[in-house]
């Protein structure tokens, strides 16, 4: 009997154990390489704090030279990307209430005339603020690049005309978060994020410690059928996310003051195919998770990339057309423009409308491939 308590081939025995263990297991250990790569492409390339081509629609009265120098700095400026020309308020209070348009330049009637005559016309530049990061670099960018594209026309003969002052009053009105509030932003967004990883884990979780335990086989011998099973196993969590929704909402308003100026029971009703996505998504990993460890990880693995390209923590519109193209996959990334539409800016259905249906076709999906692999793997 050694009277030495550690014994180096005992450790270097174990040692080695746990490496045959990490190698039979490849789906864990492929997941905790993939989360640091996963992280690292995410930081590194896909998130940036300064968004540039913000979609910007035009209504002008006056189509001159200093309306189209002004529009051609804007464009060189690279934030502002100039979708068009629209004729009435109404069409371009349409653009930015459903997210078409971040930005409405308005060029009154008798631009180019008062200019010249040294009055100031003003012009104004509507934003939408409901994400005050993602306009506000564009906004103190906008009186500069005004100016010096008129002190660039008023040159040669009209240098007489250059004022001292600016030439122009440049008026911006923030709409739907004039104040630039940021609670306004995250709160109601944090429903969207709150469900996805409560449900997205609690589902993997639940079924993977049925399997564990051996009580889904034995549930399974008996008459009912696997798809009954699954449903029953679901619609709780259906209440519990629509209780985490219900609650979000009361504390949203009144602990921390955000305005709620659309509907709440439609709020409420869309919520439904967002919650049962998610929840098909964590049936979907309880399926192809082996044990709990394994669930936990693969719903984190889903969970990261869509708290980050949502546009819940950075402006969506400011990553890489690649990253944007995987973010509007995420059920996640259509629900925050519900949420934030009916309750900052008074959306209805028409409004909301088409950020339902790529929620509803991710819902078919990920309960598809979720019922397929459950009766593959439990029959």
């Amino acid at each position: 009997m050694s009277t030495w308590p550690f014994s180096w081939r005992r450790f270097w025995a174990i040692t080695a154990k746990e490496f045959v263990q990490m190698r039979r297991d490849r789906m864990t250990f492929a997941i905790m390489l993939g989360i640091p790569l996963l992280q690292l492409v995410l930081f590194g390339f896909a998130i940036n704090s300064d968004p540039r081509h913000l979609p910007t629609v035009l209504r002008s009265a006056d189509h001159g030279p200093f309306e189209r120098a002004v529009v051609a700095a804007m464009r060189q400026s690279s934030y502002f990307d100039i979708l068009g020309a629209v004729e009435s308020e109404g069409a371009a209070a349409e653009l930015v209430q459903t997210g078409g348009a971040q930005f409405v330049l308005t060029v009154p009637p008798g631009f180019e005339r008062d200019l010249l005559r040294g009055a100031r016309p003003a012009l104004l530049l509507e934003a939408d603020a409901t994400d005050p990061a993602a306009a506000s670099n564009a906004v103190a960018a906008f009186s500069n690049l005004v100016n010096q594209a008129l002190a660039r026309e008023l040159n040669g003969p009209l240098a007489g005309l250059a004022p001292t002052s600016a030439p122009v009053e440049v008026r911006i009105q923030p709409r739907y978060n004039p104040e630039g509030i940021t609670r306004y932003n995250i709160v109601p967004g944090l429903m969207g994020v709150v469900l996805t990883m409560t449900l997205v884990i609690v589902t993997s979780l639940a079924i993977t410690r049925e399997r564990e335990r051996g009580t889904m086989e034995v549930l399974l011998s008996t008459p009912v059928h696997p798809v009954e099973v699954m449903l029953g196993k679901i619609l709780p969590y259906i209440v519990v996310g629509y209780i985490q929704a219900a609650t979000i909402l009361l504390l949203a308003r009144l602990i921390f003051a955000v305005p709620i100026l659309g509907s709440v029971p439609l709020l409420l009703l869309v919520s439904l195919p967002f919650i049962a996505a998610n929840l098909g998504v964590g049936l979907t990993f309880s399926t192809l998770a082996r044990n709990q460890l394994q669930a936990t990880q693969m719903s984190f693995f889903f969970f990261l990339p869509s708290i980050l390209l949502s546009g819940f923590m950075f402006p969506f519109r400011g990553m890489p057309v690649w990253a944007q193209t995987i973010g509007e996959v995420l059920p996640l990334t259509h629900y925050l423009r519900i949420v934030r539409g009916i309750v900052l800016k008074g959306s209805g259905l028409t409004e909301i409308a088409p950020q339902i249906g790529p929620i509803a076709l991710f819902l078919l999906l990920s309960l598809g491939v979720g019922l397929l692999r459950y009766r593959r793997t439990l029959d």
